[in-house]
């Protein structure tokens, strides 16, 4: 019956669009890799990640403001082959210091992957292409972007860029190499973060 809407409704991307007819008030569009579930009249339902989605994509946009790093718990890490922050202070400056390096930078294509062992606990796994351009040159790049979450913050940010593990004493074969790695991106962190005033928020 047209009149009412599936309870629940799972679509994917292997899902054929046969199934609806062209005239059905019920056509609906589908995107590649986002299922949505307890479909009804009112809406669908919101996913945890989704409150963090947008702010995540204004931070890799380089048009962040304060407001979007509520998402982090206080304590937050945030790591890429590049830099390890420990704060949100911290995690501001490395994020701010975008636009001071890349005249481009947002993620372009993403899918979620949500694993969420509680209310507003677990991991979300975001799949992603990133566009940079600097000095007139464009960079595109695969990453995977790790979010653990604990009460409802992120505690732990990690962008696994071509979706390989960030080099540390735990994931390479010589763990003194890991250390060296983890020790250099301690101290990029500490240089952006003088650099950047200790993560001072910019004025609008």
């Amino acid at each position: 019956m047209d009149a009412i809407l599936a309870h629940h409704i799972i679509i994917t991307s292997s899902t054929s669009l046969s199934v609806f007819p062209q005239n059905s008030p019920w056509m609906l569009l589908v995107r590649k890799d986002i299922s949505f579930k307890e479909v009804s009249d009112s809406g669908a339902k919101k996913s945890f990640a989704d409150s963090i989605i947008p702010h995540l994509l204004r931070l890799y946009g380089s048009c962040a403001t304060a407001r979007d790093f509520e998402i982090y718990a206080p304590n937050a890490s945030f790591e890429d082959p590049l830099m390890r922050a420990h704060g949100v202070q911290q995690i501001k400056s490395a994020f701010y210091s975008l636009p001071k390096v890349f005249s481009e930078s947002k993620i372009v294509e993403y899918s979620v992957e949500e694993k969420m062992v509680s209310p507003g606990k677990g991991e979300i796994l975001i799949d992603n292409k990133q566009h940079y351009k600097i000095l007139g040159k464009d960079i595109e790049m695969v990453s995977l972007i790790r979010l653990s979450v604990d009460e409802g913050k992120v505690v732990r940010h990690e962008d696994w860029w071509d979706k390989k593990p960030i080099s540390n004493r735990e994931t390479v074969k010589l763990p003194l190499l890991g250390r060296v790695a983890e020790m250099t991106r301690r101290g990029s962190m500490l240089a952006t973060h003088v650099f950047m005033r200790f993560g001072k928020d910019p004025t609008v």
